[in-house]
């Protein structure tokens, strides 16, 4: 079945039409009191026919003109305009509009349960497909964009783990990259209704609540980790230092089991999570 694309229309001056509405009653009514019934009538007919045949648009607003359920063509005209009387006007609106995606819950790649909500602006594009390709195109949006925004959370982890290949996207790290691939799935969905994708962004993103408390221990976990094997590196770094610097100086001479013990007591102290009470040697007292 071939889809029906829309066909411009060009509508007539609708001050035209009214005037020349105006004219044939005018012109028939003279008639009429003159005796000639029957033009007179019938230009007063057609007067009456011309005015049915006027309506208006406002800007970023279309009709869609059909004759027996035939599709005629639309008409982007702005203010009066006036078209065949027996053409029937569906008023249809080309303006943006929004469509709030409220919050859904959906596993993401990884099976985990994640609240996602989403905001998409929206226009009808083509008008024919709009009215005649689906059978309602506002709840085909609103269904389209719920079925796109599941499928789209499934694609992805919510955050970054050990089980994702390097440098893979994810929910909440490719904010970007993910509200891309979400605008072109839409345009894709919605092409069958006439209607594109201005703009599509996540609006509320988050672990189901049920999972939300292990999650955030599991973040702070990884975050600890990450902190600790940082400060232990740079604790190494500074035992090095210290070591090729007593060494090249020659402050002092130590054994391997000197340094050993010194290697110990530095990293205690640099890499302890609380205040370190330090020993002083003074000595051995003999009596």
């Amino acid at each position: 079945m071939n889809k029906r694309h829309e066909t411009a229309l060009s509508s007539m001056n609708g001050y035209l039409g009214a005037g020349a509405g105006l004219l044939a009653i005018g012109v028939g009514a003279m008639l009429l009191r003159g005796g000639a019934v029957l033009p007179g009538v019938l230009l007063v007919v057609l007067g009456i026919l011309a005015f049915s045949g006027l309506y208006m648009l406002q800007p970023n607003e279309t009709a869609v003109l059909t004759l027996f359920g035939r599709y005629v063509g639309t008409d982007r005209s702005e203010g009066l305009r006036w078209a065949f009387p027996l053409y029937r006007k569906h008023r249809l609106s080309v303006r943006a509009r929004n469509l709030n995606i409220q919050t859904i819950k959906v596993n993401d790649k990884r099976g985990n349960p994640v609240e996602i909500a989403a905001a998409v602006v929206w226009r009808v594009r083509d008008t024919a497909q709009a009215m005649f390709e689906v059978d309602s195109f506002e709840r085909y949006v609103s269904v389209q964009a719920e079925a796109a925004l599941r499928h789209l959370a499934a694609q992805y982890a919510y955050d970054e783990g050990e089980d994702l290949a390097p440098g893979e996207l994810t929910l909440r790290g490719g904010a970007a990259e993910v509200t891309a691939a979400l605008r072109s799935e839409l345009t894709d969905r919605f092409e069958a209704a006439g209607v594109e994708t201005v703009d599509a962004k996540l609006t509320h993103l988050a672990y189901a609540p049920e999972i939300a408390q292990v999650m955030l221990r599991r973040q702070q976990a990884q975050a600890i980790i990450s902190a600790r094997a940082q400060i232990v590196r740079g604790a190494v770094g500074m035992v090095e230092e210290a070591l090729k610097g007593l060494a090249e100086r020659e402050i002092v001479e130590l054994d391997a089991e000197r340094k050993a013990s010194m290697v110990s007591n530095l990293l205690v102290v640099l890499c302890s999570d609380r205040e370190t009470q330090p020993i002083v040697n003074a000595g051995t007292l003999y009596n």
